[in-house]
């Protein structure tokens, strides 16, 4: 009988006196917006002073007899997440929140939820509810097709026919007259632009793309989720649109339910810009199958109201130095303190920002290649989340994007409130963290499957800021795990975690905030020379809010001693770099070098001791081979793992 995790049950620590409100009191249960493989849900409550009520799920497809035990809700409520400097002082509401996770598109499901609580629960303590995943975003077929071609265009043309976006979209015109929008497209409406390139002439008083002086596009109408408005190429060759070096391309913030899809975007610092904090920002975004070359950032919101983008399959390239990674840290700290060779500049100077950064509900960003930024993707710092689960960072899915050098991080989810997914993902070099989270205002925020490979300067887990509710699951991460800070409610089981033999350094350094936290089902490899390899700092039981001082920092050489102490990793195993089939560690000297994920194999040896030496954990690894789920992100003999976009036939980021 296989050992079955129970993440609301991790590590569980009562408080010491009862309450008088140690019943619950159930609130509102709400949904939160479905993606194409996960669903979120959120279920405020008072009461359950001494945590221990508990929200069991089930969920089945519609039409199945059979129920399947999905990971249970998260017990939320009373970490403090905080950062001085910029006066952000939030304390995250009591609630329960969580994901039914690795479903399918386009699929009814229902989804039972049972709250229990040995001191009572008032209130409707159970929910059955149906809800249906989204589908990939599609043209719409019953409109009209209007054909673009550029301005230099000479042949036979298809009609109705316009010259350039904005002529066709609007009806707009030369010089003065490209803001006089009197013949605008319709919901459902397709622009199809044929091959050939489209260059803003930005300083050209009568452009023939009909821009004004900033050479920006602005596109404010509306389609629907069933009739989008829909710019996609003819099929008949590259389109290229070309920004001419101006600041932004498209402006799409006052918009809804558009489809870019297998266009070509270069030349620009912002390629599509799609919400300004407290301004506006648009609604049901869909960028697909698209190239983005030397842009600073190819799409942006900040708008708490962004919802539901999806922006899949395609290839980012941004403008930072391909050969060698430099960071943006400025010189490396004194030689006690973990030092690095003196960095080629003493700062980073930044020509590309996020390849994609997003904020709002609903977001899916899958299968992207994306190269040479700060960062790949972000959740937007945002700061303190609206109390309206409609304007906040939560239900976003990032996954099966391969990344390859990013000057900070390769995936922030640092402005994420609830049920953030980053699953499945492949990131090679990045100088300061791997996967951040700084903060996560409760969470859960779920990392699984993801694979990490050299991180010179930093961390392969970035949680800072004091984030809440985080969920580490199967991941391959070649990079010491020094978390610096402390976060809460934060839990291991099935990762892979080895180091590089950097000097001083040792292969895992965690700091809790919250007494409920764990680690365990988990695979190191230290580093040589070390003795203080593993550090830990946890709270005495019962306590939420907790301000650690230096001395709480407990070290230890083995991996045998850390258990022993702090009763974490009891189940869990050294291991070294014989475990893969073929794989070397970054070395540790040259923090500038460059790694091609091409070469890099994460596949472990069927014989290998981290094979069958994982926990099962219901929805991440239901379809484990053998005996138990292998640790790390690669199950030997499981479904092969496919990065960045579909459509790509060659590796992208290669020599």
């Amino acid at each position: 009988m296989h050992k079955l995790i129970c993440i609301q049950c991790l590590a569980f620590l009562a408080y010491g006196v009862i309450s008088a409100q140690d019943a619950t009191v159930a609130g509102k249960f709400t949904v939160e917006h479905p993606t194409l493989l996960n669903l979120g849900f959120e279920w405020p409550i008072s009461g359950d002073a001494n945590r221990n009520a508990e929200v069991d799920v089930q969920f089945r497809a519609v039409g199945e007899s059979s129920w399947r035990t999905a990971l249970p809700l998260v017990r939320i409520g009373g970490e403090r997440v905080f950062r001085a400097r910029e006066h952000l002082d939030y304390t995250v509401p009591d609630a329960f929140a969580g994901s039914i996770l690795n479903l399918q598109p386009g699929t009814e499901y229902e989804c039972r939820f049972q709250m229990s609580d040995p001191d009572g629960v008032t209130g409707e303590a159970n929910h059955t509810v149906k809800v249906t995943t989204r589908t990939e975003p599609q043209p719409y077929t019953g409109g009209r097709t209007l054909h673009l071609y550029p301005a230099d265009f000479e042949g036979p043309r298809e009609e109705p026919s316009f010259t350039g976006i904005l002529q066709a979209y609007y009806g707009a015109g030369l010089g003065d007259w490209s803001v006089v929008w009197e013949q605008r497209v319709q919901a459902g409406d397709i622009l199809l632009m044929h091959a050939g390139l489209y260059r803003v002439e930005r300083l050209d008083y009568v452009d023939p793309m009909m821009t004004p002086f900033d050479g920006l596009m602005s596109l404010t109408l509306k389609g629907t989720p069933e009739k989008p408005i829909t710019i996609k190429s003819a099929g008949d060759g590259e389109v290229v649109i070309d920004g001419d070096n101006n600041h932004r391309l498209f402006d799409v913030m006052a918009s809804s339910y558009h489809i870019f899809e297998g266009l070509t975007f270069r030349n620009t610092d912002i390629a599509i810009f799609a919400g300004q904090k407290e301004v506006a920002g648009a609604v049901g975004l869909t960028v697909k199958n698209c190239r983005f070359e030397n842009v600073g950032a190819a799409v942006w919101t900040e708008y708490a109201g962004s919802s539901d983008f999806y922006i899949a399959d395609n290839l980012i390239i941004g403008r930072d130095d391909r050969f060698r990674l430099i960071g943006w840290g400025g010189r490396p700290r004194t030689p006690d303190k973990m030092s690095w060779p003196e960095p080629l500049y003493k700062s980073h100077r930044m020509v590309s920002y996020y390849g994609i950064k997003v904020y709002g509900p609903g977001h899916v960003i899958a299968r992207n290649a994306i190269a040479y930024f700060h960062d790949a993707i972000g959740i937007s710092t945002y700061g303190t989340p609206e109390n309206d689960p409609e304007r906040r960072a939560s239900s976003i899915d990032i996954y099966g994007n391969d990344i390859h050098m990013s000057n900070d991080d390769f995936i922030e989810a640092d402005g994420g409130v609830h049920n953030i997914r980053i699953f499945n993902n492949r990131g090679t070099n990045a100088s300061m963290g791997g996967l951040s989270a700084q903060p996560v205002f409760g969470g859960p925020a779920y990392y699984y499957r993801n694979t990490l490979y050299n991180i010179p300067r930093g961390v392969a887990l970035k949680f800072g800021g004091k984030p809440a509710g985080l969920f580490v699951f199967h991941n391959t991460i070649i990079c010491e795990n020094q978390i610096g800070g402390t976060a809460a409610n934060m839990h291991f089981r099935n990762n892979l975690i080895l180091g590089r033999d950097a000097p001083g350094r040792g292969i895992m350094r965690i700091g809790n905030s919250h007494s409920i936290n764990s680690s365990d089902y988990n695979g190191y490899r230290a580093n040589n020379g070390v003795e203080a390899q593993y550090g830990w700092m946890s709270p005495p039981p019962g306590e939420i809010i907790y301000q650690p001082k230096g001395e709480d920092w407990k070290t230890f050489e083995t991996l045998g001693d850390f258990s022993a102490a702090t009763g974490q990793e009891i189940h869990s195993i050294e291991v070294d770099y014989d475990i893969f089939e073929n794989l070397s560690p970054p070395n540790p000297d040259n923090v500038y070098a460059v790694y091609h994920a091409m070469d890099l194999n994460f596949t472990l040896k069927p014989d290998s001791k981290a094979v069958d030496a994982g926990v099962i954990i219901p929805t991440i690894n239901d379809d484990f081979v053998g005996k138990a789920p292998d640790l790390g992100a690669i199950e030997v003999g499981g479904q092969e793992m496919k990065y960045g976009p579909r459509w790509l036939t060659w590796e992208p980021f290669y020599r």
